[in-house]
């Protein structure tokens, strides 16, 4: 098997094709099958992608298992944003007013399969636009305003939303994608030399405390990088900058990622990256991804509603929920009794198709190794809050928490199985700047979760390396613009 069409329901896909299998959502989610190796791409044909879906946890998982879905959890998330559709889609106005120069009404809508379109004449366009947001099935809605045309929307077609005259086209189409006789996509960088760096200062529990910001800039000044702090309202500044330096809390439906995945798409140089965000906001993502290498987690199951049943006997009691996009301990709950099991599985199913139970590990500690440029930056022990299981203690009732103390290790004193699994967990998501925490529980070492984004404060994470880790850290930024204008040149 090597192309794989997954569907709401298999009589959707009215193709055969040799080497080409369709299998419904669910039976991609829960088959072991189709996490096999032999599997080179995934065509996701589900009727929706909306956050959290069938159709997005398919995307997600089939880049969990290294199986190049189309379209991504990258593609998925810009389309939920018109505003940055019409941003990613800026750079094609010229190109739009000529391809729509002979339309007599205000209004046109393109419909995209696989780059292109019945109309040979709007190939071009069509092309660019698949390129910018690669999903199979694209409408692409134009409106004319004094004298020009713009994008005011492109959405994701659903397979069963296909006109039916346009269906031979679109199975044209399809095969001449599937046989490679389509042209893929490239990416532009445009390089400059200024850093900005991304915080909200009514943020209580920020990335990095101000004393810590600070410290990055002055690191940056060192190496030649002007650097200023922008803030939420600042997205369409950000061609500007060189490089994107986020140091709010990262979640996927949330302003962060917006300004990740509009610097990307600018060229800039971003830490932390939209695929880093997308991949570490969501522990279903890790679930699926550290075993299939191999890596260490604790015992796991992937919730959804025909398996609640399974959870006591695989992972015992108490155990550990956790809804997909948890972070900062948000989200994250241990179920004591069966009672409460039930209750919390019920509560978090309402929000996500799918959700992740373990075995309950307890520690006094965690540990936090940092890893930036695939390589080791500093290691931390997260020590539990006073009294508690996790290491930030919540009061919903008062609105305020407890955190557990942070002591900062040199590299040589912390376990190498923590250093090399933690290195092996980060390298699967990329090159980015990442906090890996682990349980150490005798002879056992498993990864808990990969975050993006991590926690850099000073007088905690730079408790060994001191001024050292701002400018490792904004070394990396120098490197890589450096990189990327000797590509230009």
């Amino acid at each position: 098997m090597s192309i794989l069409v997954v569907v709401s329901t298999p009589k959707d896909w009215p193709l055969a094709m040799p080497d080409v299998c369709v299998v419904s959502a669910r039976d991609y989610l829960i088959d072991p099958a189709c996490a096999g190796h032999g599997v080179t791409q995934v065509f996701n044909l589900c009727r929706s992608y909306r956050y959290q879906s069938l159709g997005y946890y398919v995307s997600l998982l089939a880049e969990a298992r290294s199986q190049k879905p189309l379209p991504g959890v990258t593609t998925i998330e810009d389309l939920q944003s018109q505003n940055l559709v019409r941003l990613l889609t800026s750079d094609l106005h010229g190109l739009i007013q000529v391809a729509l120069a002979p339309i007599k009404s205000d209004t046109f809508t393109l419909s995209i399969y696989f780059g292109r379109n019945l109309a040979e004449r709007y190939d071009p366009l069509s092309r660019q636009i698949f390129n910018l947001l690669q999903a199979p099935f694209l409408q692409a809605n134009f409106v004319r305003k004094n004298d020009a045309w713009h994008v005011q929307s492109v959405t994701p077609i659903a397979i069963g939303e296909i006109p039916p005259p346009h269906q031979s086209f679109m199975i044209e189409a399809a095969r001449a994608y599937f046989s490679g006789r389509w042209p893929r996509p490239r990416r532009r960088y445009l390089p400059r030399f200024t850093l900005a760096i991304l915080r909200d200062p009514d943020n209580t529990q920020p990335a990095s405390n101000p004393a810590a910001i600070r410290k990055f800039e002055k690191a940056a000044r060192a190496l030649g990088l002007a650097t200023e702090i922008i803030g939420r309202q600042d997205l369409a500044r950000l061609p500007q900058f060189d490089a994107l330096f986020i140091r709010d809390n990262t979640f996927i439906n949330h302003y962060t990622y917006r300004f990740s995945r509009h610097a990307a798409a600018e060229g800039l140089v971003v830490i932390d990256d939209p695929v880093s965000i997308l991949r570490c906001n969501n522990k279903v993502y890790l679930a699926e991804l550290l075993p299939q290498h191999n890596i260490p987690i604790p015992k796991t199951l992937l919730v959804h509603r025909g398996n609640v049943q399974d959870i006591v006997p695989t992972l015992g009691l108490p155990c550990v929920l956790k809804q997909p996009d948890s972070c900062l301990s948000i989200g994250v709950v241990k179920a004591e009794t069966l009672e409460e099991l039930n209750a919390q599985v019920a509560h978090l199913l309402e929000k996500s198709e799918l959700i992740v139970a373990q075995e309950y590990l307890p520690t006094a500690f965690d540990w936090r190794v940092g890893i930036l440029d695939r390589r080791l930056l500093f290691v931390c022990k997260y020590h539990m809050a006073r009294g508690h299981w996790q290491i930030i203690r919540r009061d919903a009732e008062h609105d305020t928490y407890e955190e557990g103390p942070t002591t900062a290790l040199s590299l040589d004193e912390a376990p190498p199985d923590v250093l090399r699994t933690a290195l092996r967990a980060a390298n699967l998501i990329g090159d980015g700047f990442y906090g890996v925490d682990l349980k150490k529980v005798g002879e056992r070492c498993c990864v808990i979760e990969v975050n993006d984004n991590p926690n850099v404060d000073a007088g905690n994470e730079d408790g060994v390396l001191k001024d050292a880790l701002y400018h490792h850290v904004m070394d990396v930024f120098a490197t890589r613009l450096e990189h990327h204008t000797g590509h230009m040149t």
